[in-house]
Formats: C-alpha cells, sequence, structure tokens
C-alpha cells in the first residue's frame, strides 16, 4: 500500500499534521536497518520460547482449572518450568497471586534477608516504590520496611558514564552484606539500562571479593532484549511482571522470580507461609493465557523497541536529548526524551493517551501515586490496567522534566503514539518541523 493512503488515513481519522506524517516517514527509513536487527532477536527468543515448551510437552491438561488450595497444580508447574527453562534458570516462581513488579520484588527481599543483613545496592538509587520498600521514604514509615526490620542498606551511585563504581562497590562490601541489588532498568534516571556483559563482569568481581553474596538483579522492562538473561550470566535471582515484556500483553496480572533453587523456596515461603512455599495458590485457569502471552512476548516486545528507535530518531532530530540514543544498546524497552518543561510533558503523555484503544478520551493529569515522592503523570489506554508492555509514557512532575515512552504491542501502535504526541506539540508551537 502507498504511503500516501497511510497518511491520508491518519490525517482524516487522527487529525495529525501532514508534515507530521512525511517527517515520521523519513525516521522510518533512517532506522531501517536496525529494526531489521530488532526482528531477528526478537526470532531468536521465538524459537527458544517454543522449544520450551516442547521440552515439558505442553498440552491441554496443563490449561484446567485448579481451585482451593490449589494442590497438584500441573498447570503452573508446567508454567514455572518453562519460564526457568526460557529464563536459564534453575526454578522459577511464576504466579497471579504477585501484583506487580514491586510485589514481586519484595518477595525477593523479604524472602531472602534477615535481621542484621546488609542490603547493598550498586546502581545507584532504586525506583521510587522500592525505595518506600526499604524505607527511604517517610510516607512508608510504619509499615513493615526492610530498615524497621533491621535489615540495613547501602548504596553507591553509578560514576558520571553511567557505569557500576567497581572500586567503590568492592569497598563497600563488608561481612554484613548480604545481597547485591541491581536494577537494570532506568527507572526514573537518566541513563541507559544496565547491559548484560556490565553485569557479567561486576558479577564475578563480587565473586571474587566474597563468595556468599546473593546478586539480586530487578529484571523489569529488560526481559528479550538480549540473548540472555541475568540469571543466565552470574546473577543468583531476578524478579518482574508479567504485565510488562513477559506477558506479552495477555497476561491480566502477575509477577514471576527466577533463578536459584533455595532462593525461589525462600522466596515462595514469602508469598505463601513458611512450610507451605509453592505447594499452594489455585490458579483459576490462567495458566493458558500466561502461557500464550510468553508466546507473543518476543515478538511484541521486538515491536516495542522499534517503536522506542522510532521516538529516540524523532526526537533526536528534533534537537531533544534522548535516552538511549538512537543506534545505542538497549537493555530495557524505555525511551527518555527530556522535553524541558511541564507543559510539554503533559502535551506527550496526552498525545499518547489519545493513541490507546481503550480510555483514549480521557486526559491524564499529573497525581499523588502511592509510593512515589513527585506526582507522576501516566498515560496508559491498556487492555490490561497498568501494561507497561502496552504502549505508555509517563513522567514525575520534577526537573528536567523527562518523560518515558514504553511498549505497544504492534509497531504500528507505537508509531501512531510518537506522530500524535508530535502533531500536538507541533500545535501548540513547542516543536517546528518543515
Amino acid at each position: 500500500m502507498e504511503k500516501k493512503t497511510i497518511n491520508e488515513t491518519l490525517k482524516g481519522q487522527f487529525d495529525i499534521d501532514e508534515r507530521v506524517c512525511h517527517y515520521v516517514d523519513r525516521i522510518e527509513d533512517q532506522v531501517a536497518a536496525m529494526s531489521r536487527k530488532i526482528d531477528d532477536l526478537g526470532q531468536l527468543h521465538q524459537y527458544r520460547v517454543i522449544a520450551a515448551m516442547q521440552k515439558h510437552k505442553l498440552s491441554e491438561r496443563h490449561f484446567a482449572v485448579a481451585t482451593g488450595y490449589g494442590y497438584d497444580d500441573v498447570g503452573r508447574d508446567a508454567v514455572e518450568s518453562v519460564f526457568a527453562d526460557v529464563f536459564g534458570a534453575e526454578d522459577a516462581l511464576v504466579r497471579p497471586h504477585i501484583s506487580s513488579g514491586t510485589h514481586a520484588i519484595s518477595l525477593a527481599l523479604y524472602g531472602v534477608l534477615r535481621p542484621g543483613d546488609e542490603l547493598l545496592a550498586i546502581s545507584g538509587l532504586p525506583y521510587d516504590t522500592i525505595q518506600t520498600v526499604i524505607g527511604l521514604n517517610e510516607k512508608s514509615a510504619g509499615q513493615g520496611t526492610l530498615i524497621e526490620f533491621g535489615i540495613s542498606y547501602q548504596q553507591i551511585d553509578l560514576n558520571e558514564g553511567g557505569k557500576f563504581d567497581q572500586e567503590a562497590i568492592l569497598n563497600a562490601i563488608t561481612d554484613k552484606t548480604r545481597m547485591i541489588y541491581i536494577q537494570r532498568s532506568t527507572g526514573y534516571g537518566w541513563r541507559q539500562a544496565i547491559s548484560l556483559d556490565e553485569m557479567a563482569a561486576i558479577i564475578k568481581k563480587i565473586r571474587r571479593k566474597k563468595k556468599d553474596l546473593i546478586v539480586f538483579v530487578d529484571n523489569c522492562y529488560g526481559e528479550f532484549l538480549d540473548v540472555k538473561e541475568p540469571v543466565a550470566i552470574g546473577a543468583d535471582l531476578m524478579a518482574g511482571s508479567l504485565i510488562k515484556n513477559p506477558g506479552g500483553g495477555l497476561a491480566p496480572t502477575g509477577g514471576y522470580l527466577a533463578g536459584r533453587k533455595d532462593l525461589i523456596h525462600l522466596a515462595a515461603c514469602r508469598l505463601a507461609a513458611p512450610g507451605v512455599a509453592r505447594e499452594t495458590g489455585a490458579t483459576l485457569g490462567i495458566n493458558r493465557t500466561i502461557l500464550q502471552g510468553l508466546f507473543l512476548a518476543p515478538t511484541v516486545v521486538a515491536q516495542a523497541i522499534k517503536s522506542a528507535v522510532m521516538v529516540a530518531a524523532a526526537y533526536k532530530n528534533l534537537g531533544y536529548p534522548v535516552c538511549p540514543d538512537v543506534s545505542a544498546y538497549r537493555s530495557d524497552i524505555i525511551q527518555s526524551i527530556k522535553l524541558g518543561s511541564p507543559e510539554a510533558v503533559k502535551i506527550f503523555c496526552r498525545a499518547i493517551q489519545e493513541a490507546a484503544p481503550v480510555d483514549s478520551f480521557l486526559t491524564p493529569e499529573p497525581w499523588d501515586m502511592p509510593g512515589y515522592a513527585d506526582p507522576v503523570i501516566m498515560a496508559a489506554g491498556a487492555f490490561i490496567q497498568g501494561s507497561s508492555i502496552e504502549l505508555s509514557a509517563d513522567a514525575p512532575m520534577r526537573e528536567p522534566y523527562i518523560v518515558y515512552f514504553q511498549g505497544g504491542l504492534t509497531y504500528a501502535h507505537g508509531k501512531l503514539g510518537l506522530m500524535l504526541s508530535l502533531s500536538r506539540l507541533l500545535d501548540e508551537k513547542i516543536i517546528e518541523i518543515k
């Protein structure tokens, strides 16, 4: 089909300025070679997922409904075996009872750490909601934070280049240090996501300093971005959300942990109860959807990465700082754009909401979300509430006013969000496009 026909539809149905259509067409040509490489990575992961499902002889019986205590839920067992294989882990805990990535991370922290232990974060300040779990935000005081349970916290910031400060990390490790915390994704920072090569290098040095240290990785937004996952290159444990990358846009809720078998058991004890661990938890027929979402996830993630590259190229060409850069290695699906003003952030997020198939008529406004230090604006007209693998954008309302774009179950949808954001900024004379 001719570009002219598509552009006429965009102009008529979505009120997108014709200059934006032509501009994005040029950007699409600019990043075409990168898009092909991203598709190749998606194929690699697709074949690995299929192989894992075949290995565990996935069949109709695994989709049966389990109720009550959920004893002998063979579908639940199959889900966890498949996830473990796909991620290169000894074991996995994958449950609809885990409500978010923050919940999954909390299971790892509370499950493994004990009073007197120290948690050492080596990628700087963790994401806002994890700060409340640790006890770094006064809003969570008295709610049973790690610090209130006698677990101390120490933090090593990344260096000016956004890399691990190796000397400071090794010097910070003491007899009390029990767990190393790595946040793979940028969170609400201005840095590239941490690469697996960087992780592997620092883990080796940490092991030489103290062999029994547990290395935990917050893997949210990072699944299927590289040829392996953190637990396959030396990390002991990782966690994430099913309404992000690995759910493929289909999983309606849930989270996962993957890693060493003994650590997965401890996390399961925290999710259920000591002595019960992973033996209970009826999945109520959701296993089919979780597995089908995992099946689609490699392709969906590839679509999201391609959308992020397009956004980076489009805004960089207009003079805005972007992170990661257009051709940079990507270790999460998030694309950051430094828009520089609260007005531009609001317009951007409202345009992404306007592109949504669900709740497109709503107008996002900044608000005080639980667990966040600043008001946050979120655009997320998704089929699954809060699904970050679907087209979305959010930003804490603080200087230097960075907006975080992610997702898009399809490349076409991500492209629509980009064009609407450009068109609305053009309407308000914040940008110029010739």
